[in-house]
């Protein structure tokens, strides 16, 4: 019996090797070969090689998007987007991709992917115009956010509005929202579930334990092992940084 193959496509480096060692680690029967992560390159591969069975394929390329490529290449391959951009992979989540991941990439998450690809792979999941659908889907109107929390109170609840929160954070599994005036509210969500409802352009997941709104970041400094660190109003009691995983992602969204 042949070897299942993957592959990658990633324009940052250290994402893609990150990406093909987990892989790896939890399938290590399977072939994965990583690409270049520029839609010109992917394309000619595509065109002078074998179709992979799965495609870890990322949204934002460095020459272009995700888009251009599926156009052009047209892979047969089932497909997991990657991405820091959640409207995108919500989008196409919903049409006939396998799955999305967002980086940097959760060892559990990608699991969870890659046992549903396992699951789908001997039935027939392919529509016929498969990439077609995806594509059309993926350029469709943005997804509503979120705009409210509700909050209960001692004896009364009301409405906690997303345009007042200057950041979220994780504490011993509780999900607090601070507001721009540094008052503090319990979420009954994780910050992975947030992250799925918030609007990607005005919030960006810095690390495991922090979400943050542009509008609360002061100013952004370099820090140690090619982190950032972020100096927020109001202020955080704890120091809040980018990893260097997320440091190119992060430097897009502020750009964005």
């Amino acid at each position: 019996m042949s070897k299942l193959t993957a592959a990658i496509i990633e324009d940052e480096v250290p994402a893609a090797r990150l990406l093909s060692s987990i892989i790896t680690r939890l399938r290590p029967d399977w072939e994965v070969t990583v690409l270049p992560g520029s839609v010109e390159e992917a394309i000619v591969w595509f065109r002078t090689h074998s179709h992979p069975d799965i495609l870890f394929l990322d949204i934002q390329l460095s020459d272009g998007n995700s888009f251009d490529f599926l156009s052009a290449a047209q892979p047969s391959s089932l497909i997991i987007f990657t991405t820091a951009y959640d409207q995108y992979a919500i989008r196409a989540f919903t049409v006939n991709s396998i799955d999305y991941i967002l980086k940097p990439v959760d060892e559990k998450r990608l699991l969870d992917a890659i046992v549903k690809y396992e699951a789908l792979k001997g039935k027939d999941y392919k529509q016929e115009n498969y990439i077609g659908d995806l594509i059309q889907s993926l350029q469709k109107q943005e997804k509503s956010y979120r705009t409210r929390f509700l909050i209960a109170g001692v004896d009364k609840f009301w409405a906690l509005q997303v345009s007042d929160i200057a950041y979220f954070y994780s504490e011993n599994k509780i999900t607090f929202a601070v507001t721009k005036s540094g008052q503090e509210h319990i979420i009954d969500l994780s910050l992975t579930r947030l992250e799925e409802q918030l609007d990607p352009r005005r919030f960006f997941r810095a690390n495991r334990q922090v979400i943050v709104c542009i509008d609360a970041i002061v100013h952004a400094a370099p820090y140690f092992n090619g982190k950032i660190i972020l100096h927020v109003k109001p202020i955080h009691k704890d120091k809040i940084t980018v990893s260097e995983e997320k440091v190119s992602s992060f430097k897009m969204w502020l750009n964005f």
